[in-house]
């Protein structure tokens, strides 16, 4: 089975308030320092190892300049066997997004671009902190589709008091009408150790949350998007592969300070420290689950796909598992013999599914 490799970029320019990611400040010394140790660290990968999937992630991956991108990917390509159709992921800014950096992207061998475009309306911008208007969201979005980017996400994020039903329509229309084949789209979650955590934003309460979170599963499933993770939607074919390793469980590497892995049955996570990641000849790794493929965790991470769980591949669960489904049937789940998944009302109140589960 092929391995995804997950780079973990910590470098911003301005640390939006919501944000729990590990990140620090750009400057030009601290990031050749930085690239020089995941190039160490990538070389230290198993040789040979086989990989489809690269997902440089932050952060803010697109202010790296793009010899130190291309120096990590000849890297991994001296020591990994790509497969031909490799998906490469780059979360960019859009204020990075410049036509010569599009360019330079697509000539690195990136061949997919996450943009972080949060929302097409500027006071809700404002309130999250980010630093570019609709106008330049957009335009970000048109560069990187002339730019050859046929593989094109971008993020939403929902969950204020401003959106209004009719605010979240033309937020999802006007993501309808750009030239994307992938939409990320969170539910904003106030984390203790960030600006929001002493200073929150008015939230949306429970009820107009769902009903908000509803009407995007029935505009975007209506326009030829498909719901096929909790907070993910695609076009046909256009799914994210790296980010599908994460919930079937199929193998990744994770290098870079705050990166996670998952391979051969168990998580490891790398400190939240760049400064000792930069020193060491190879980044320092924890153990966080020794038995990471349990057949709780596939179930409870099955479940966020629309495919749902294969009950075939949970047998010692299986039928505990039913019995425990069959008063959330079909409301909150549904099964055709072979398989159980969430229905999008499931989707909305997960945590409670799965606690009703026994998971």
């Amino acid at each position: 089975m092929s391995a995804g490799i997950y780079i973990h970029v910590p470098f911003c320019t301005v640390k939006c308030p919501y944000c729990d990611f590990y990140s620090v400040r750009f400057s030009r010394e601290t990031v050749t320092r930085y690239a020089e140790a995941v190039c160490r660290n990538l070389a230290a990968l198993p040789e040979g190892l086989e990989t489809d999937t690269v997902y440089f992630g932050g952060g803010t991956p697109s202010l790296l300049p793009t010899e130190l991108l291309r120096s990590m990917l000849n890297t991994l390509r001296c020591r990994c066997n790509f497969a031909e159709n490799t998906e490469i992921t780059l979360e960019a800014n859009p204020l990075t997004a410049t036509a010569e950096k599009l360019a330079e992207w697509r000539n690195t061998g990136i061949n997919r671009l996450s943009l972080g475009i949060q929302s097409f309306d500027a006071e809700i911008l404002h309130i999250l902190g980010r630093k570019h208007t609709p106008e330049q969201g957009m335009q970000a979005i048109r560069r990187a589709k002339e730019a050859g980017f046929a593989n094109l996400s971008l993020d939403l994020m929902l969950g204020l008091r401003q959106h209004t039903q009719p605010l979240w329509q033309h937020e999802l229309e006007t993501a309808l009408a750009q030239p994307v084949t992938h939409i990320s789209a969170y539910l904003l979650k106030i984390e203790e150790q960030t600006p929001f955590g002493s200073n929150p934003p008015e939230l949306l309460d429970d009820d107009p949350l769902a009903d908000r979170w509803l009407q995007m599963h029935d505009v975007l499933t209506a326009n030829g998007f498909a719901h096929y993770e909790i907070s993910n939607f695609a076009r046909q074919g256009y799914e994210s592969r790296h980010n599908t390793k994460y919930w079937r469980l199929e193998p990744y590497y994770g290098i870079g300070p705050a990166a996670h892995s998952c391979h051969g049955g168990v998580r490891y996570a790398v400190p939240r420290d760049l400064e000792a990641f930069c020193a060491s000849p190879l980044q320092t790794q924890t153990v966080t689950e020794p038995h990471a493929e349990t057949e709780s965790e596939r179930i409870m991470l099955g479940l966020r796909l629309s495919e749902g769980i294969r009950l075939d591949s949970i047998p010692e669960s299986c039928e505990r598992l039913m019995q425990r489904a069959k008063p959330l049937i079909p409301a909150y789940l549904q099964s055709d013999g072979e398989s159980l998944r969430m229905t999008p009302q499931g989707w909305l109140v997960s945590n409670a599914v799965l606690v009703q589960l026994g998971i």
